[in-house]
């Protein structure tokens, strides 16, 4: 058997690059605050099941759909939501499905069910949703103020140019 020129080579780039001790070949990327690019996109939310549609707005203001994604960083896109008061649930979720929050006082402690809660504030149903994807700390706080919900087909960011998302379901 003759060593040629190709499995040499091949070899000796093995043991010379790609050895254990050597640390500098191989380096992770870590992006900065100049690597990130926060896009804007206008989702329409009419008949679109809320879950669903909750989970991919958060995927997308995390920035997990970017190849630059680190999850110690705010990387991810500017969301607005149009429609919301269209939106659907699957099930008898409408009228069993049920928020609560607290006053602050001895029994003070208040529920409102979905159908409620949808002709009252139409938005804060989606921005509920969707906090409880994003992480909770002030990263997940910072990655929310940059979902825009709005009950109508209207919106005040047009400024902005967003682009039109549409969702697989």
């Amino acid at each position: 058997m003759s060593l040629d020129k190709p499995a040499l080579a091949f070899y000796t780039f093995r043991s010379t690059s790609f050895s254990r001790g050597d640390a500098s070949s191989m380096k992770t990327f870590s992006p900065t605050p100049e690597h990130i690019d926060h896009q804007w996109f206008v989702v329409d939310a009419d008949n679109q099941v809320l879950g669903r549609l909750a989970a991919q707005i958060a995927h997308r203001l995390r920035g997990k759909h970017k190849p630059e994604f680190a999850p110690h960083m705010d990387n991810g896109d500017v969301i607005v939501v149009v429609n919301c008061e269209k939106i659907k649930v699957t099930g008898a979720k409408l009228e069993k499905k049920k928020y609560y929050h607290h006053s602050g006082y001895v029994g003070g402690l208040r529920e409102i069910t979905l159908d409620k809660l949808l002709a009252e504030k139409p938005a804060d149903v989606l921005m509920h949703a969707v906090r409880g994807m994003l992480p909770k700390n002030r990263l997940g706080r910072a990655m929310l103020k940059k979902l825009k919900v709005y009950a109508g087909p209207t919106h005040p960011h047009t400024a902005q140019g967003p682009k039109p998302l549409s969702f697989p379901y």
